[in-house]
């Protein structure tokens, strides 16, 4: 029964600290977008070839789920080598492989 009692009150720190967090720190509302399915199709329309995850991952060196992970997971998080490698292969910079969107904020106030 104690152990329960200790676990209930660590939990309850826990999250204390969690609130806490979040008033110093409010989470904005905006994400970061890739836009690697565009890079892709403008480079496959000036080249006049298709280009698929495969020859992405081939040239790049980065694994194809990740190269999936990143076209179509929203709020994906990924490295900077593997952006670096992204900008080496559509010959880009790094903002025109992700941008930051903002979202609706919500007026509760």
């Amino acid at each position: 029964m104690i152990h329960c009692f200790k676990y209930f009150v660590s939990y309850l720190l826990y999250m204390r600290q969690i609130r806490d967090n979040e008033r110093k720190y409010p989470i904005e509302n905006s994400m970061i977008r890739f836009r690697l399915k565009e890079l892709m199709a403008d480079k496959a329309f000036r080249e006049e070839k298709r280009i698929t995850l495969e020859d992405v991952s081939a040239e790049t060196g980065v694994h194809r789920t990740t190269l999936s992970r990143i076209a179509n997971k929203v709020g994906y998080s990924t490295s900077t080598d593997v952006l670096d490698a992204l900008c080496e292969y559509f010959d880009c910079e790094v903002g025109d492989i992700a941008e930051r969107v903002r979202t609706q904020e919500s007026t509760d106030d």
